[in-house]
């Protein structure tokens, strides 16, 4: 067995160690969602984790992890009696990005319950996590109605499984741990607000410090048991103070005051729901309990607000995760315990008069080792205010300057509610929200007969395959003889995510200020419902003397966006060089996900100029999708009186349809929905 990296080995990230060991004392916190950049320890730490957990008497030969103290009542393997228990160590089950349904909640075996009445169950990982951790890694690349799964059992602490009528229960309680790496793309604010806590994390810029982690990691990978043995006193050290933090948390008292704090915040910030103020009472009690207090104090709620909070404040995929740490500091000092009710009316933000000169002391050892610290220097920034630095010239960062005639970025407009543009045909890309596919989940279309393992019974085909047969098969009572030949799965459709590729004219005819912020408001538009739709999207930039991938097909829909508001104008129209830098994407793009299918948007209007026969080979690069049945849309940014009509030909070369700024808004009475029109079309 692999020796883990230890825990407290762990250099700096103070507010991820805190909230692990918050989670590891108070499962009913909620669990806890690390984001951050790659390559920051977000895995090593949670795996150093599950060495500090406390070792679990389970009754022996149970699937399902029962406490010999207290069986789970409702146990598949049950009932339990008094007897044979044994001790083992906690497990860590990791869910990886590709798993099913039924890997994650386990599967009943339809066959045998129809046709030997037996409720046979399959444990899933659920199952196997019950009492331990759950880890996601990747947590925003997995499936939404997966993400559904998990929390909801996170939640209820039960998992439930209901396949034709057959069900089965049994008890998941466990700490969910989920990582990420916003720029692979973001949850949905809905599934945000499903994890207790947040913390981002971010490499430290201190050289130091930096030193350290290298210098402890080359020795753990020489010899990871004599480097573990180093740390093993802290290590039981800190598993000793986690046993008796449990031990101490049923007898913490949170008081009135405090409890008038945590409303006050999540009021403050307004936080929408009740879950907020739930995770905070619960995030504190753990933090006093932590601390060895019973009771939870003014500094414990503030903690609670900083892990708690942050990332429930987001409103649409734009808004960056944070907290005004001044106006927390205001709003509880107005609400402490100290002072008198604040008059009717009076503003939660405005200055009481007072400054907090609270400093809690950083690390996971105190309720101060959140993101209450002060920043130091060389710190990536947090927040909502802060400072992003600009990404890096050439692929996947902002285009070059072009020379003369280059003007400087212009603002979006306001993003609206766009059209819905989905690809024709039936495909079987990963689950979304465009375009029609044959998914795992939706409604039933039909029925066929199972290729490996039957997943999701068609009842009614069964029964009719199975009817005929009765008599020759000796059936005598009420039962009906089913055999594994008359079984028959069900075939369903649902809603598939795209490609969504945008083409973004950027050149001098498009350079007017009102103009340039109207197409951008358009596209950003059509970025948000691309976030909506969960597709994965990519930018094509092209002026000057050539084009640009502004960025590589992602599922981040706030990079694109990104990209686009930095976006300068200028130049000549090389339309050819845009197609073809686009047509190279999604040939690229194909051979890595050749189920996922492609939505070509091209943003322009119309006009070809720069080099022999612009249009003549804008017109030859056109084509190339259209032969190969690539579903395309131009958005036909033409304005003024005399129009010429040139989106609406490229469009005709693409094999697609072209549609104007105003008719692509979805309020807009040039009809609800526009199904883009390709070459061809898949089968049903």
């Amino acid at each position: 067995m692999t020796t883990p990296f230890p825990f407290t080995a762990v250099v700096g990230q103070d507010d991820l160690r805190l909230a692990l060991l918050l989670n590891a004392v108070s499962p009913a916190v909620g669990g806890v969602l690390v984001r951050g950049e790659k390559g920051t320890a977000k895995s090593t730490a949670v795996r150093a984790l599950s060495a500090l957990m406390p070792a679990l008497d389970v009754v022996s030969g149970c699937r399902f992890s029962c406490d010999p103290a207290s069986p789970d009542p409702g146990c598949p393997d049950g009932p339990h009696e008094a007897g044979a228990s044994e001790t083992r160590a906690a497990r860590m089950v990791e869910l990886p990005v590709g798993a099913s349904e039924d890997r994650l909640v386990g599967a009943l075996d339809i066959e045998r319950a129809l046709s030997e009445g037996v409720k046979a169950f399959d444990p899933g990982l659920l199952a196997d996590a019950h009492r331990g951790i759950l880890y996601v890694d990747e947590v925003n690349l997995l499936h939404d109605h997966l993400v559904d799964l998990l929390l909801d059992a996170a939640a209820m602490g039960a998992s439930y499984v209901e396949r034709e009528g057959v069900s089965v229960r049994h008890a998941a309680r466990f700490l969910l741990v989920g990582t990420m790496n916003p720029e692979e793309g973001e949850l949905r604010p809905q599934l945000l607000d499903r994890f207790g806590l947040t913390v981002e994390v971010a490499a430290s810029r201190e050289p130091e410090q930096r030193v350290e982690v290298v210098r402890r990691r080359l020795a753990y990978d020489d010899d990871p048991a004599a480097f573990a043995a180093r740390w093993a006193d802290e290590e039981t050290g800190v598993r000793a103070r986690i046993v008796a933090a449990r031990e101490l948390l049923p007898s913490v008292r949170l008081g009135d005051g405090a409890l008038r704090q945590i409303a006050a915040t999540c009021a403050a910030f307004e936080v929408d729901g009740m879950r907020a103020d739930i995770v905070m009472a619960r995030t504190a009690t753990a933090l006093a309990a932590w601390a060895g207090r019973t009771d939870v104090l003014a500094e414990d709620v503030r903690q609670a607000a900083l892990l708690a909070l942050p990332h429930r404040r987001r409103r649409n995929p734009f808004d960056a995760p944070g907290l005004d740490e001044d106006r927390l500091d205001r709003t509880l000092e107005e609400f402490s315990g100290d002072d008198p009710d604040p008059e009717p009316g009076q503003d939660p933000d405005s200055d009481p008069g007072q400054d907090t000169d609270q400093d809690p002391d950083p690390g996971p050892d105190g309720p101060g080792g959140g993101g209450g610290g002060q920043p130091q220097p060389g710190d990536a920034p947090q927040g909502a205010d802060a400072e992003v630095p600009p990404p890096p010239p050439g692929e996947g960062g902002q285009p070059q300057p072009s020379g003369a005639g280059e003007q400087s970025a212009v603002q979006a407009c306001e993003p609206f509610r766009t059209k819905v543009l989905s690809v024709p045909g039936i495909g079987e890309g990963a689950a979304g929200r465009r375009s029609r596919a044959r998914t795992e989940h939706g409604r039933t279309t039909g029925a066929r007969r199972p290729k490996g393992a039957l997943t999701r019974l068609h009842l009614a085909a069964t029964v009719q395959a199975a009817a005929p047969h009765q008599r020759a098969r000796g059936r005598s009572g009420p039962g009906l003889v089913v055999r594994r030949d008359d079984l028959r799965q069900a075939t369903r459709e649902g809603r598939e995510g795209n490609l969504v590729l945008f083409a973004v004219d950027a050149s001098g005819s498009m350079a007017a200020r009102q103009r340039m912020s109207a197409v951008k408001g358009a596209v950003l538009s059509l970025l948000l419902d691309a976030y909506q739709r969960r597709d994965k999207v990519g930018l094509v930039t092209f002026r000057g003397r050539g084009a640009d991938v502004a960025l590589p097909p992602t599922s981040s829909v706030d990079a694109a966006a990104a990209r686009l508001e930095s976006l300068p104008t200028g130049g000549r129209t090389p339309l050819a060089e845009g197609l073809l830098r686009a047509h190279d994407v999604l040939r690229v793009e194909r051979l890595r996900d050749p189920a996922r299918r492609p939505l070509l948007v091209v943003v322009t209007d119309g006009r070809a100029t720069g080099g022999p026969e612009p249009v003549a080979l804008a017109e030859r690069a056109a084509r190339l999708f259209a032969v190969e049945g690539v579903a395309s849309v131009v958005v036909d940014c033409e304005t003024g009186p005399v129009r010429l009509g040139l989106a609406g030909q490229l469009a005709g070369e693409l094999g697609g349809t072209a549609v104007t700024l105003d008719e692509l808004r979805a309020d807009s009475i040039a009809g609800l929905v526009r199904d883009v029109q390709g070459t061809s079309r898949r089968a049903a």
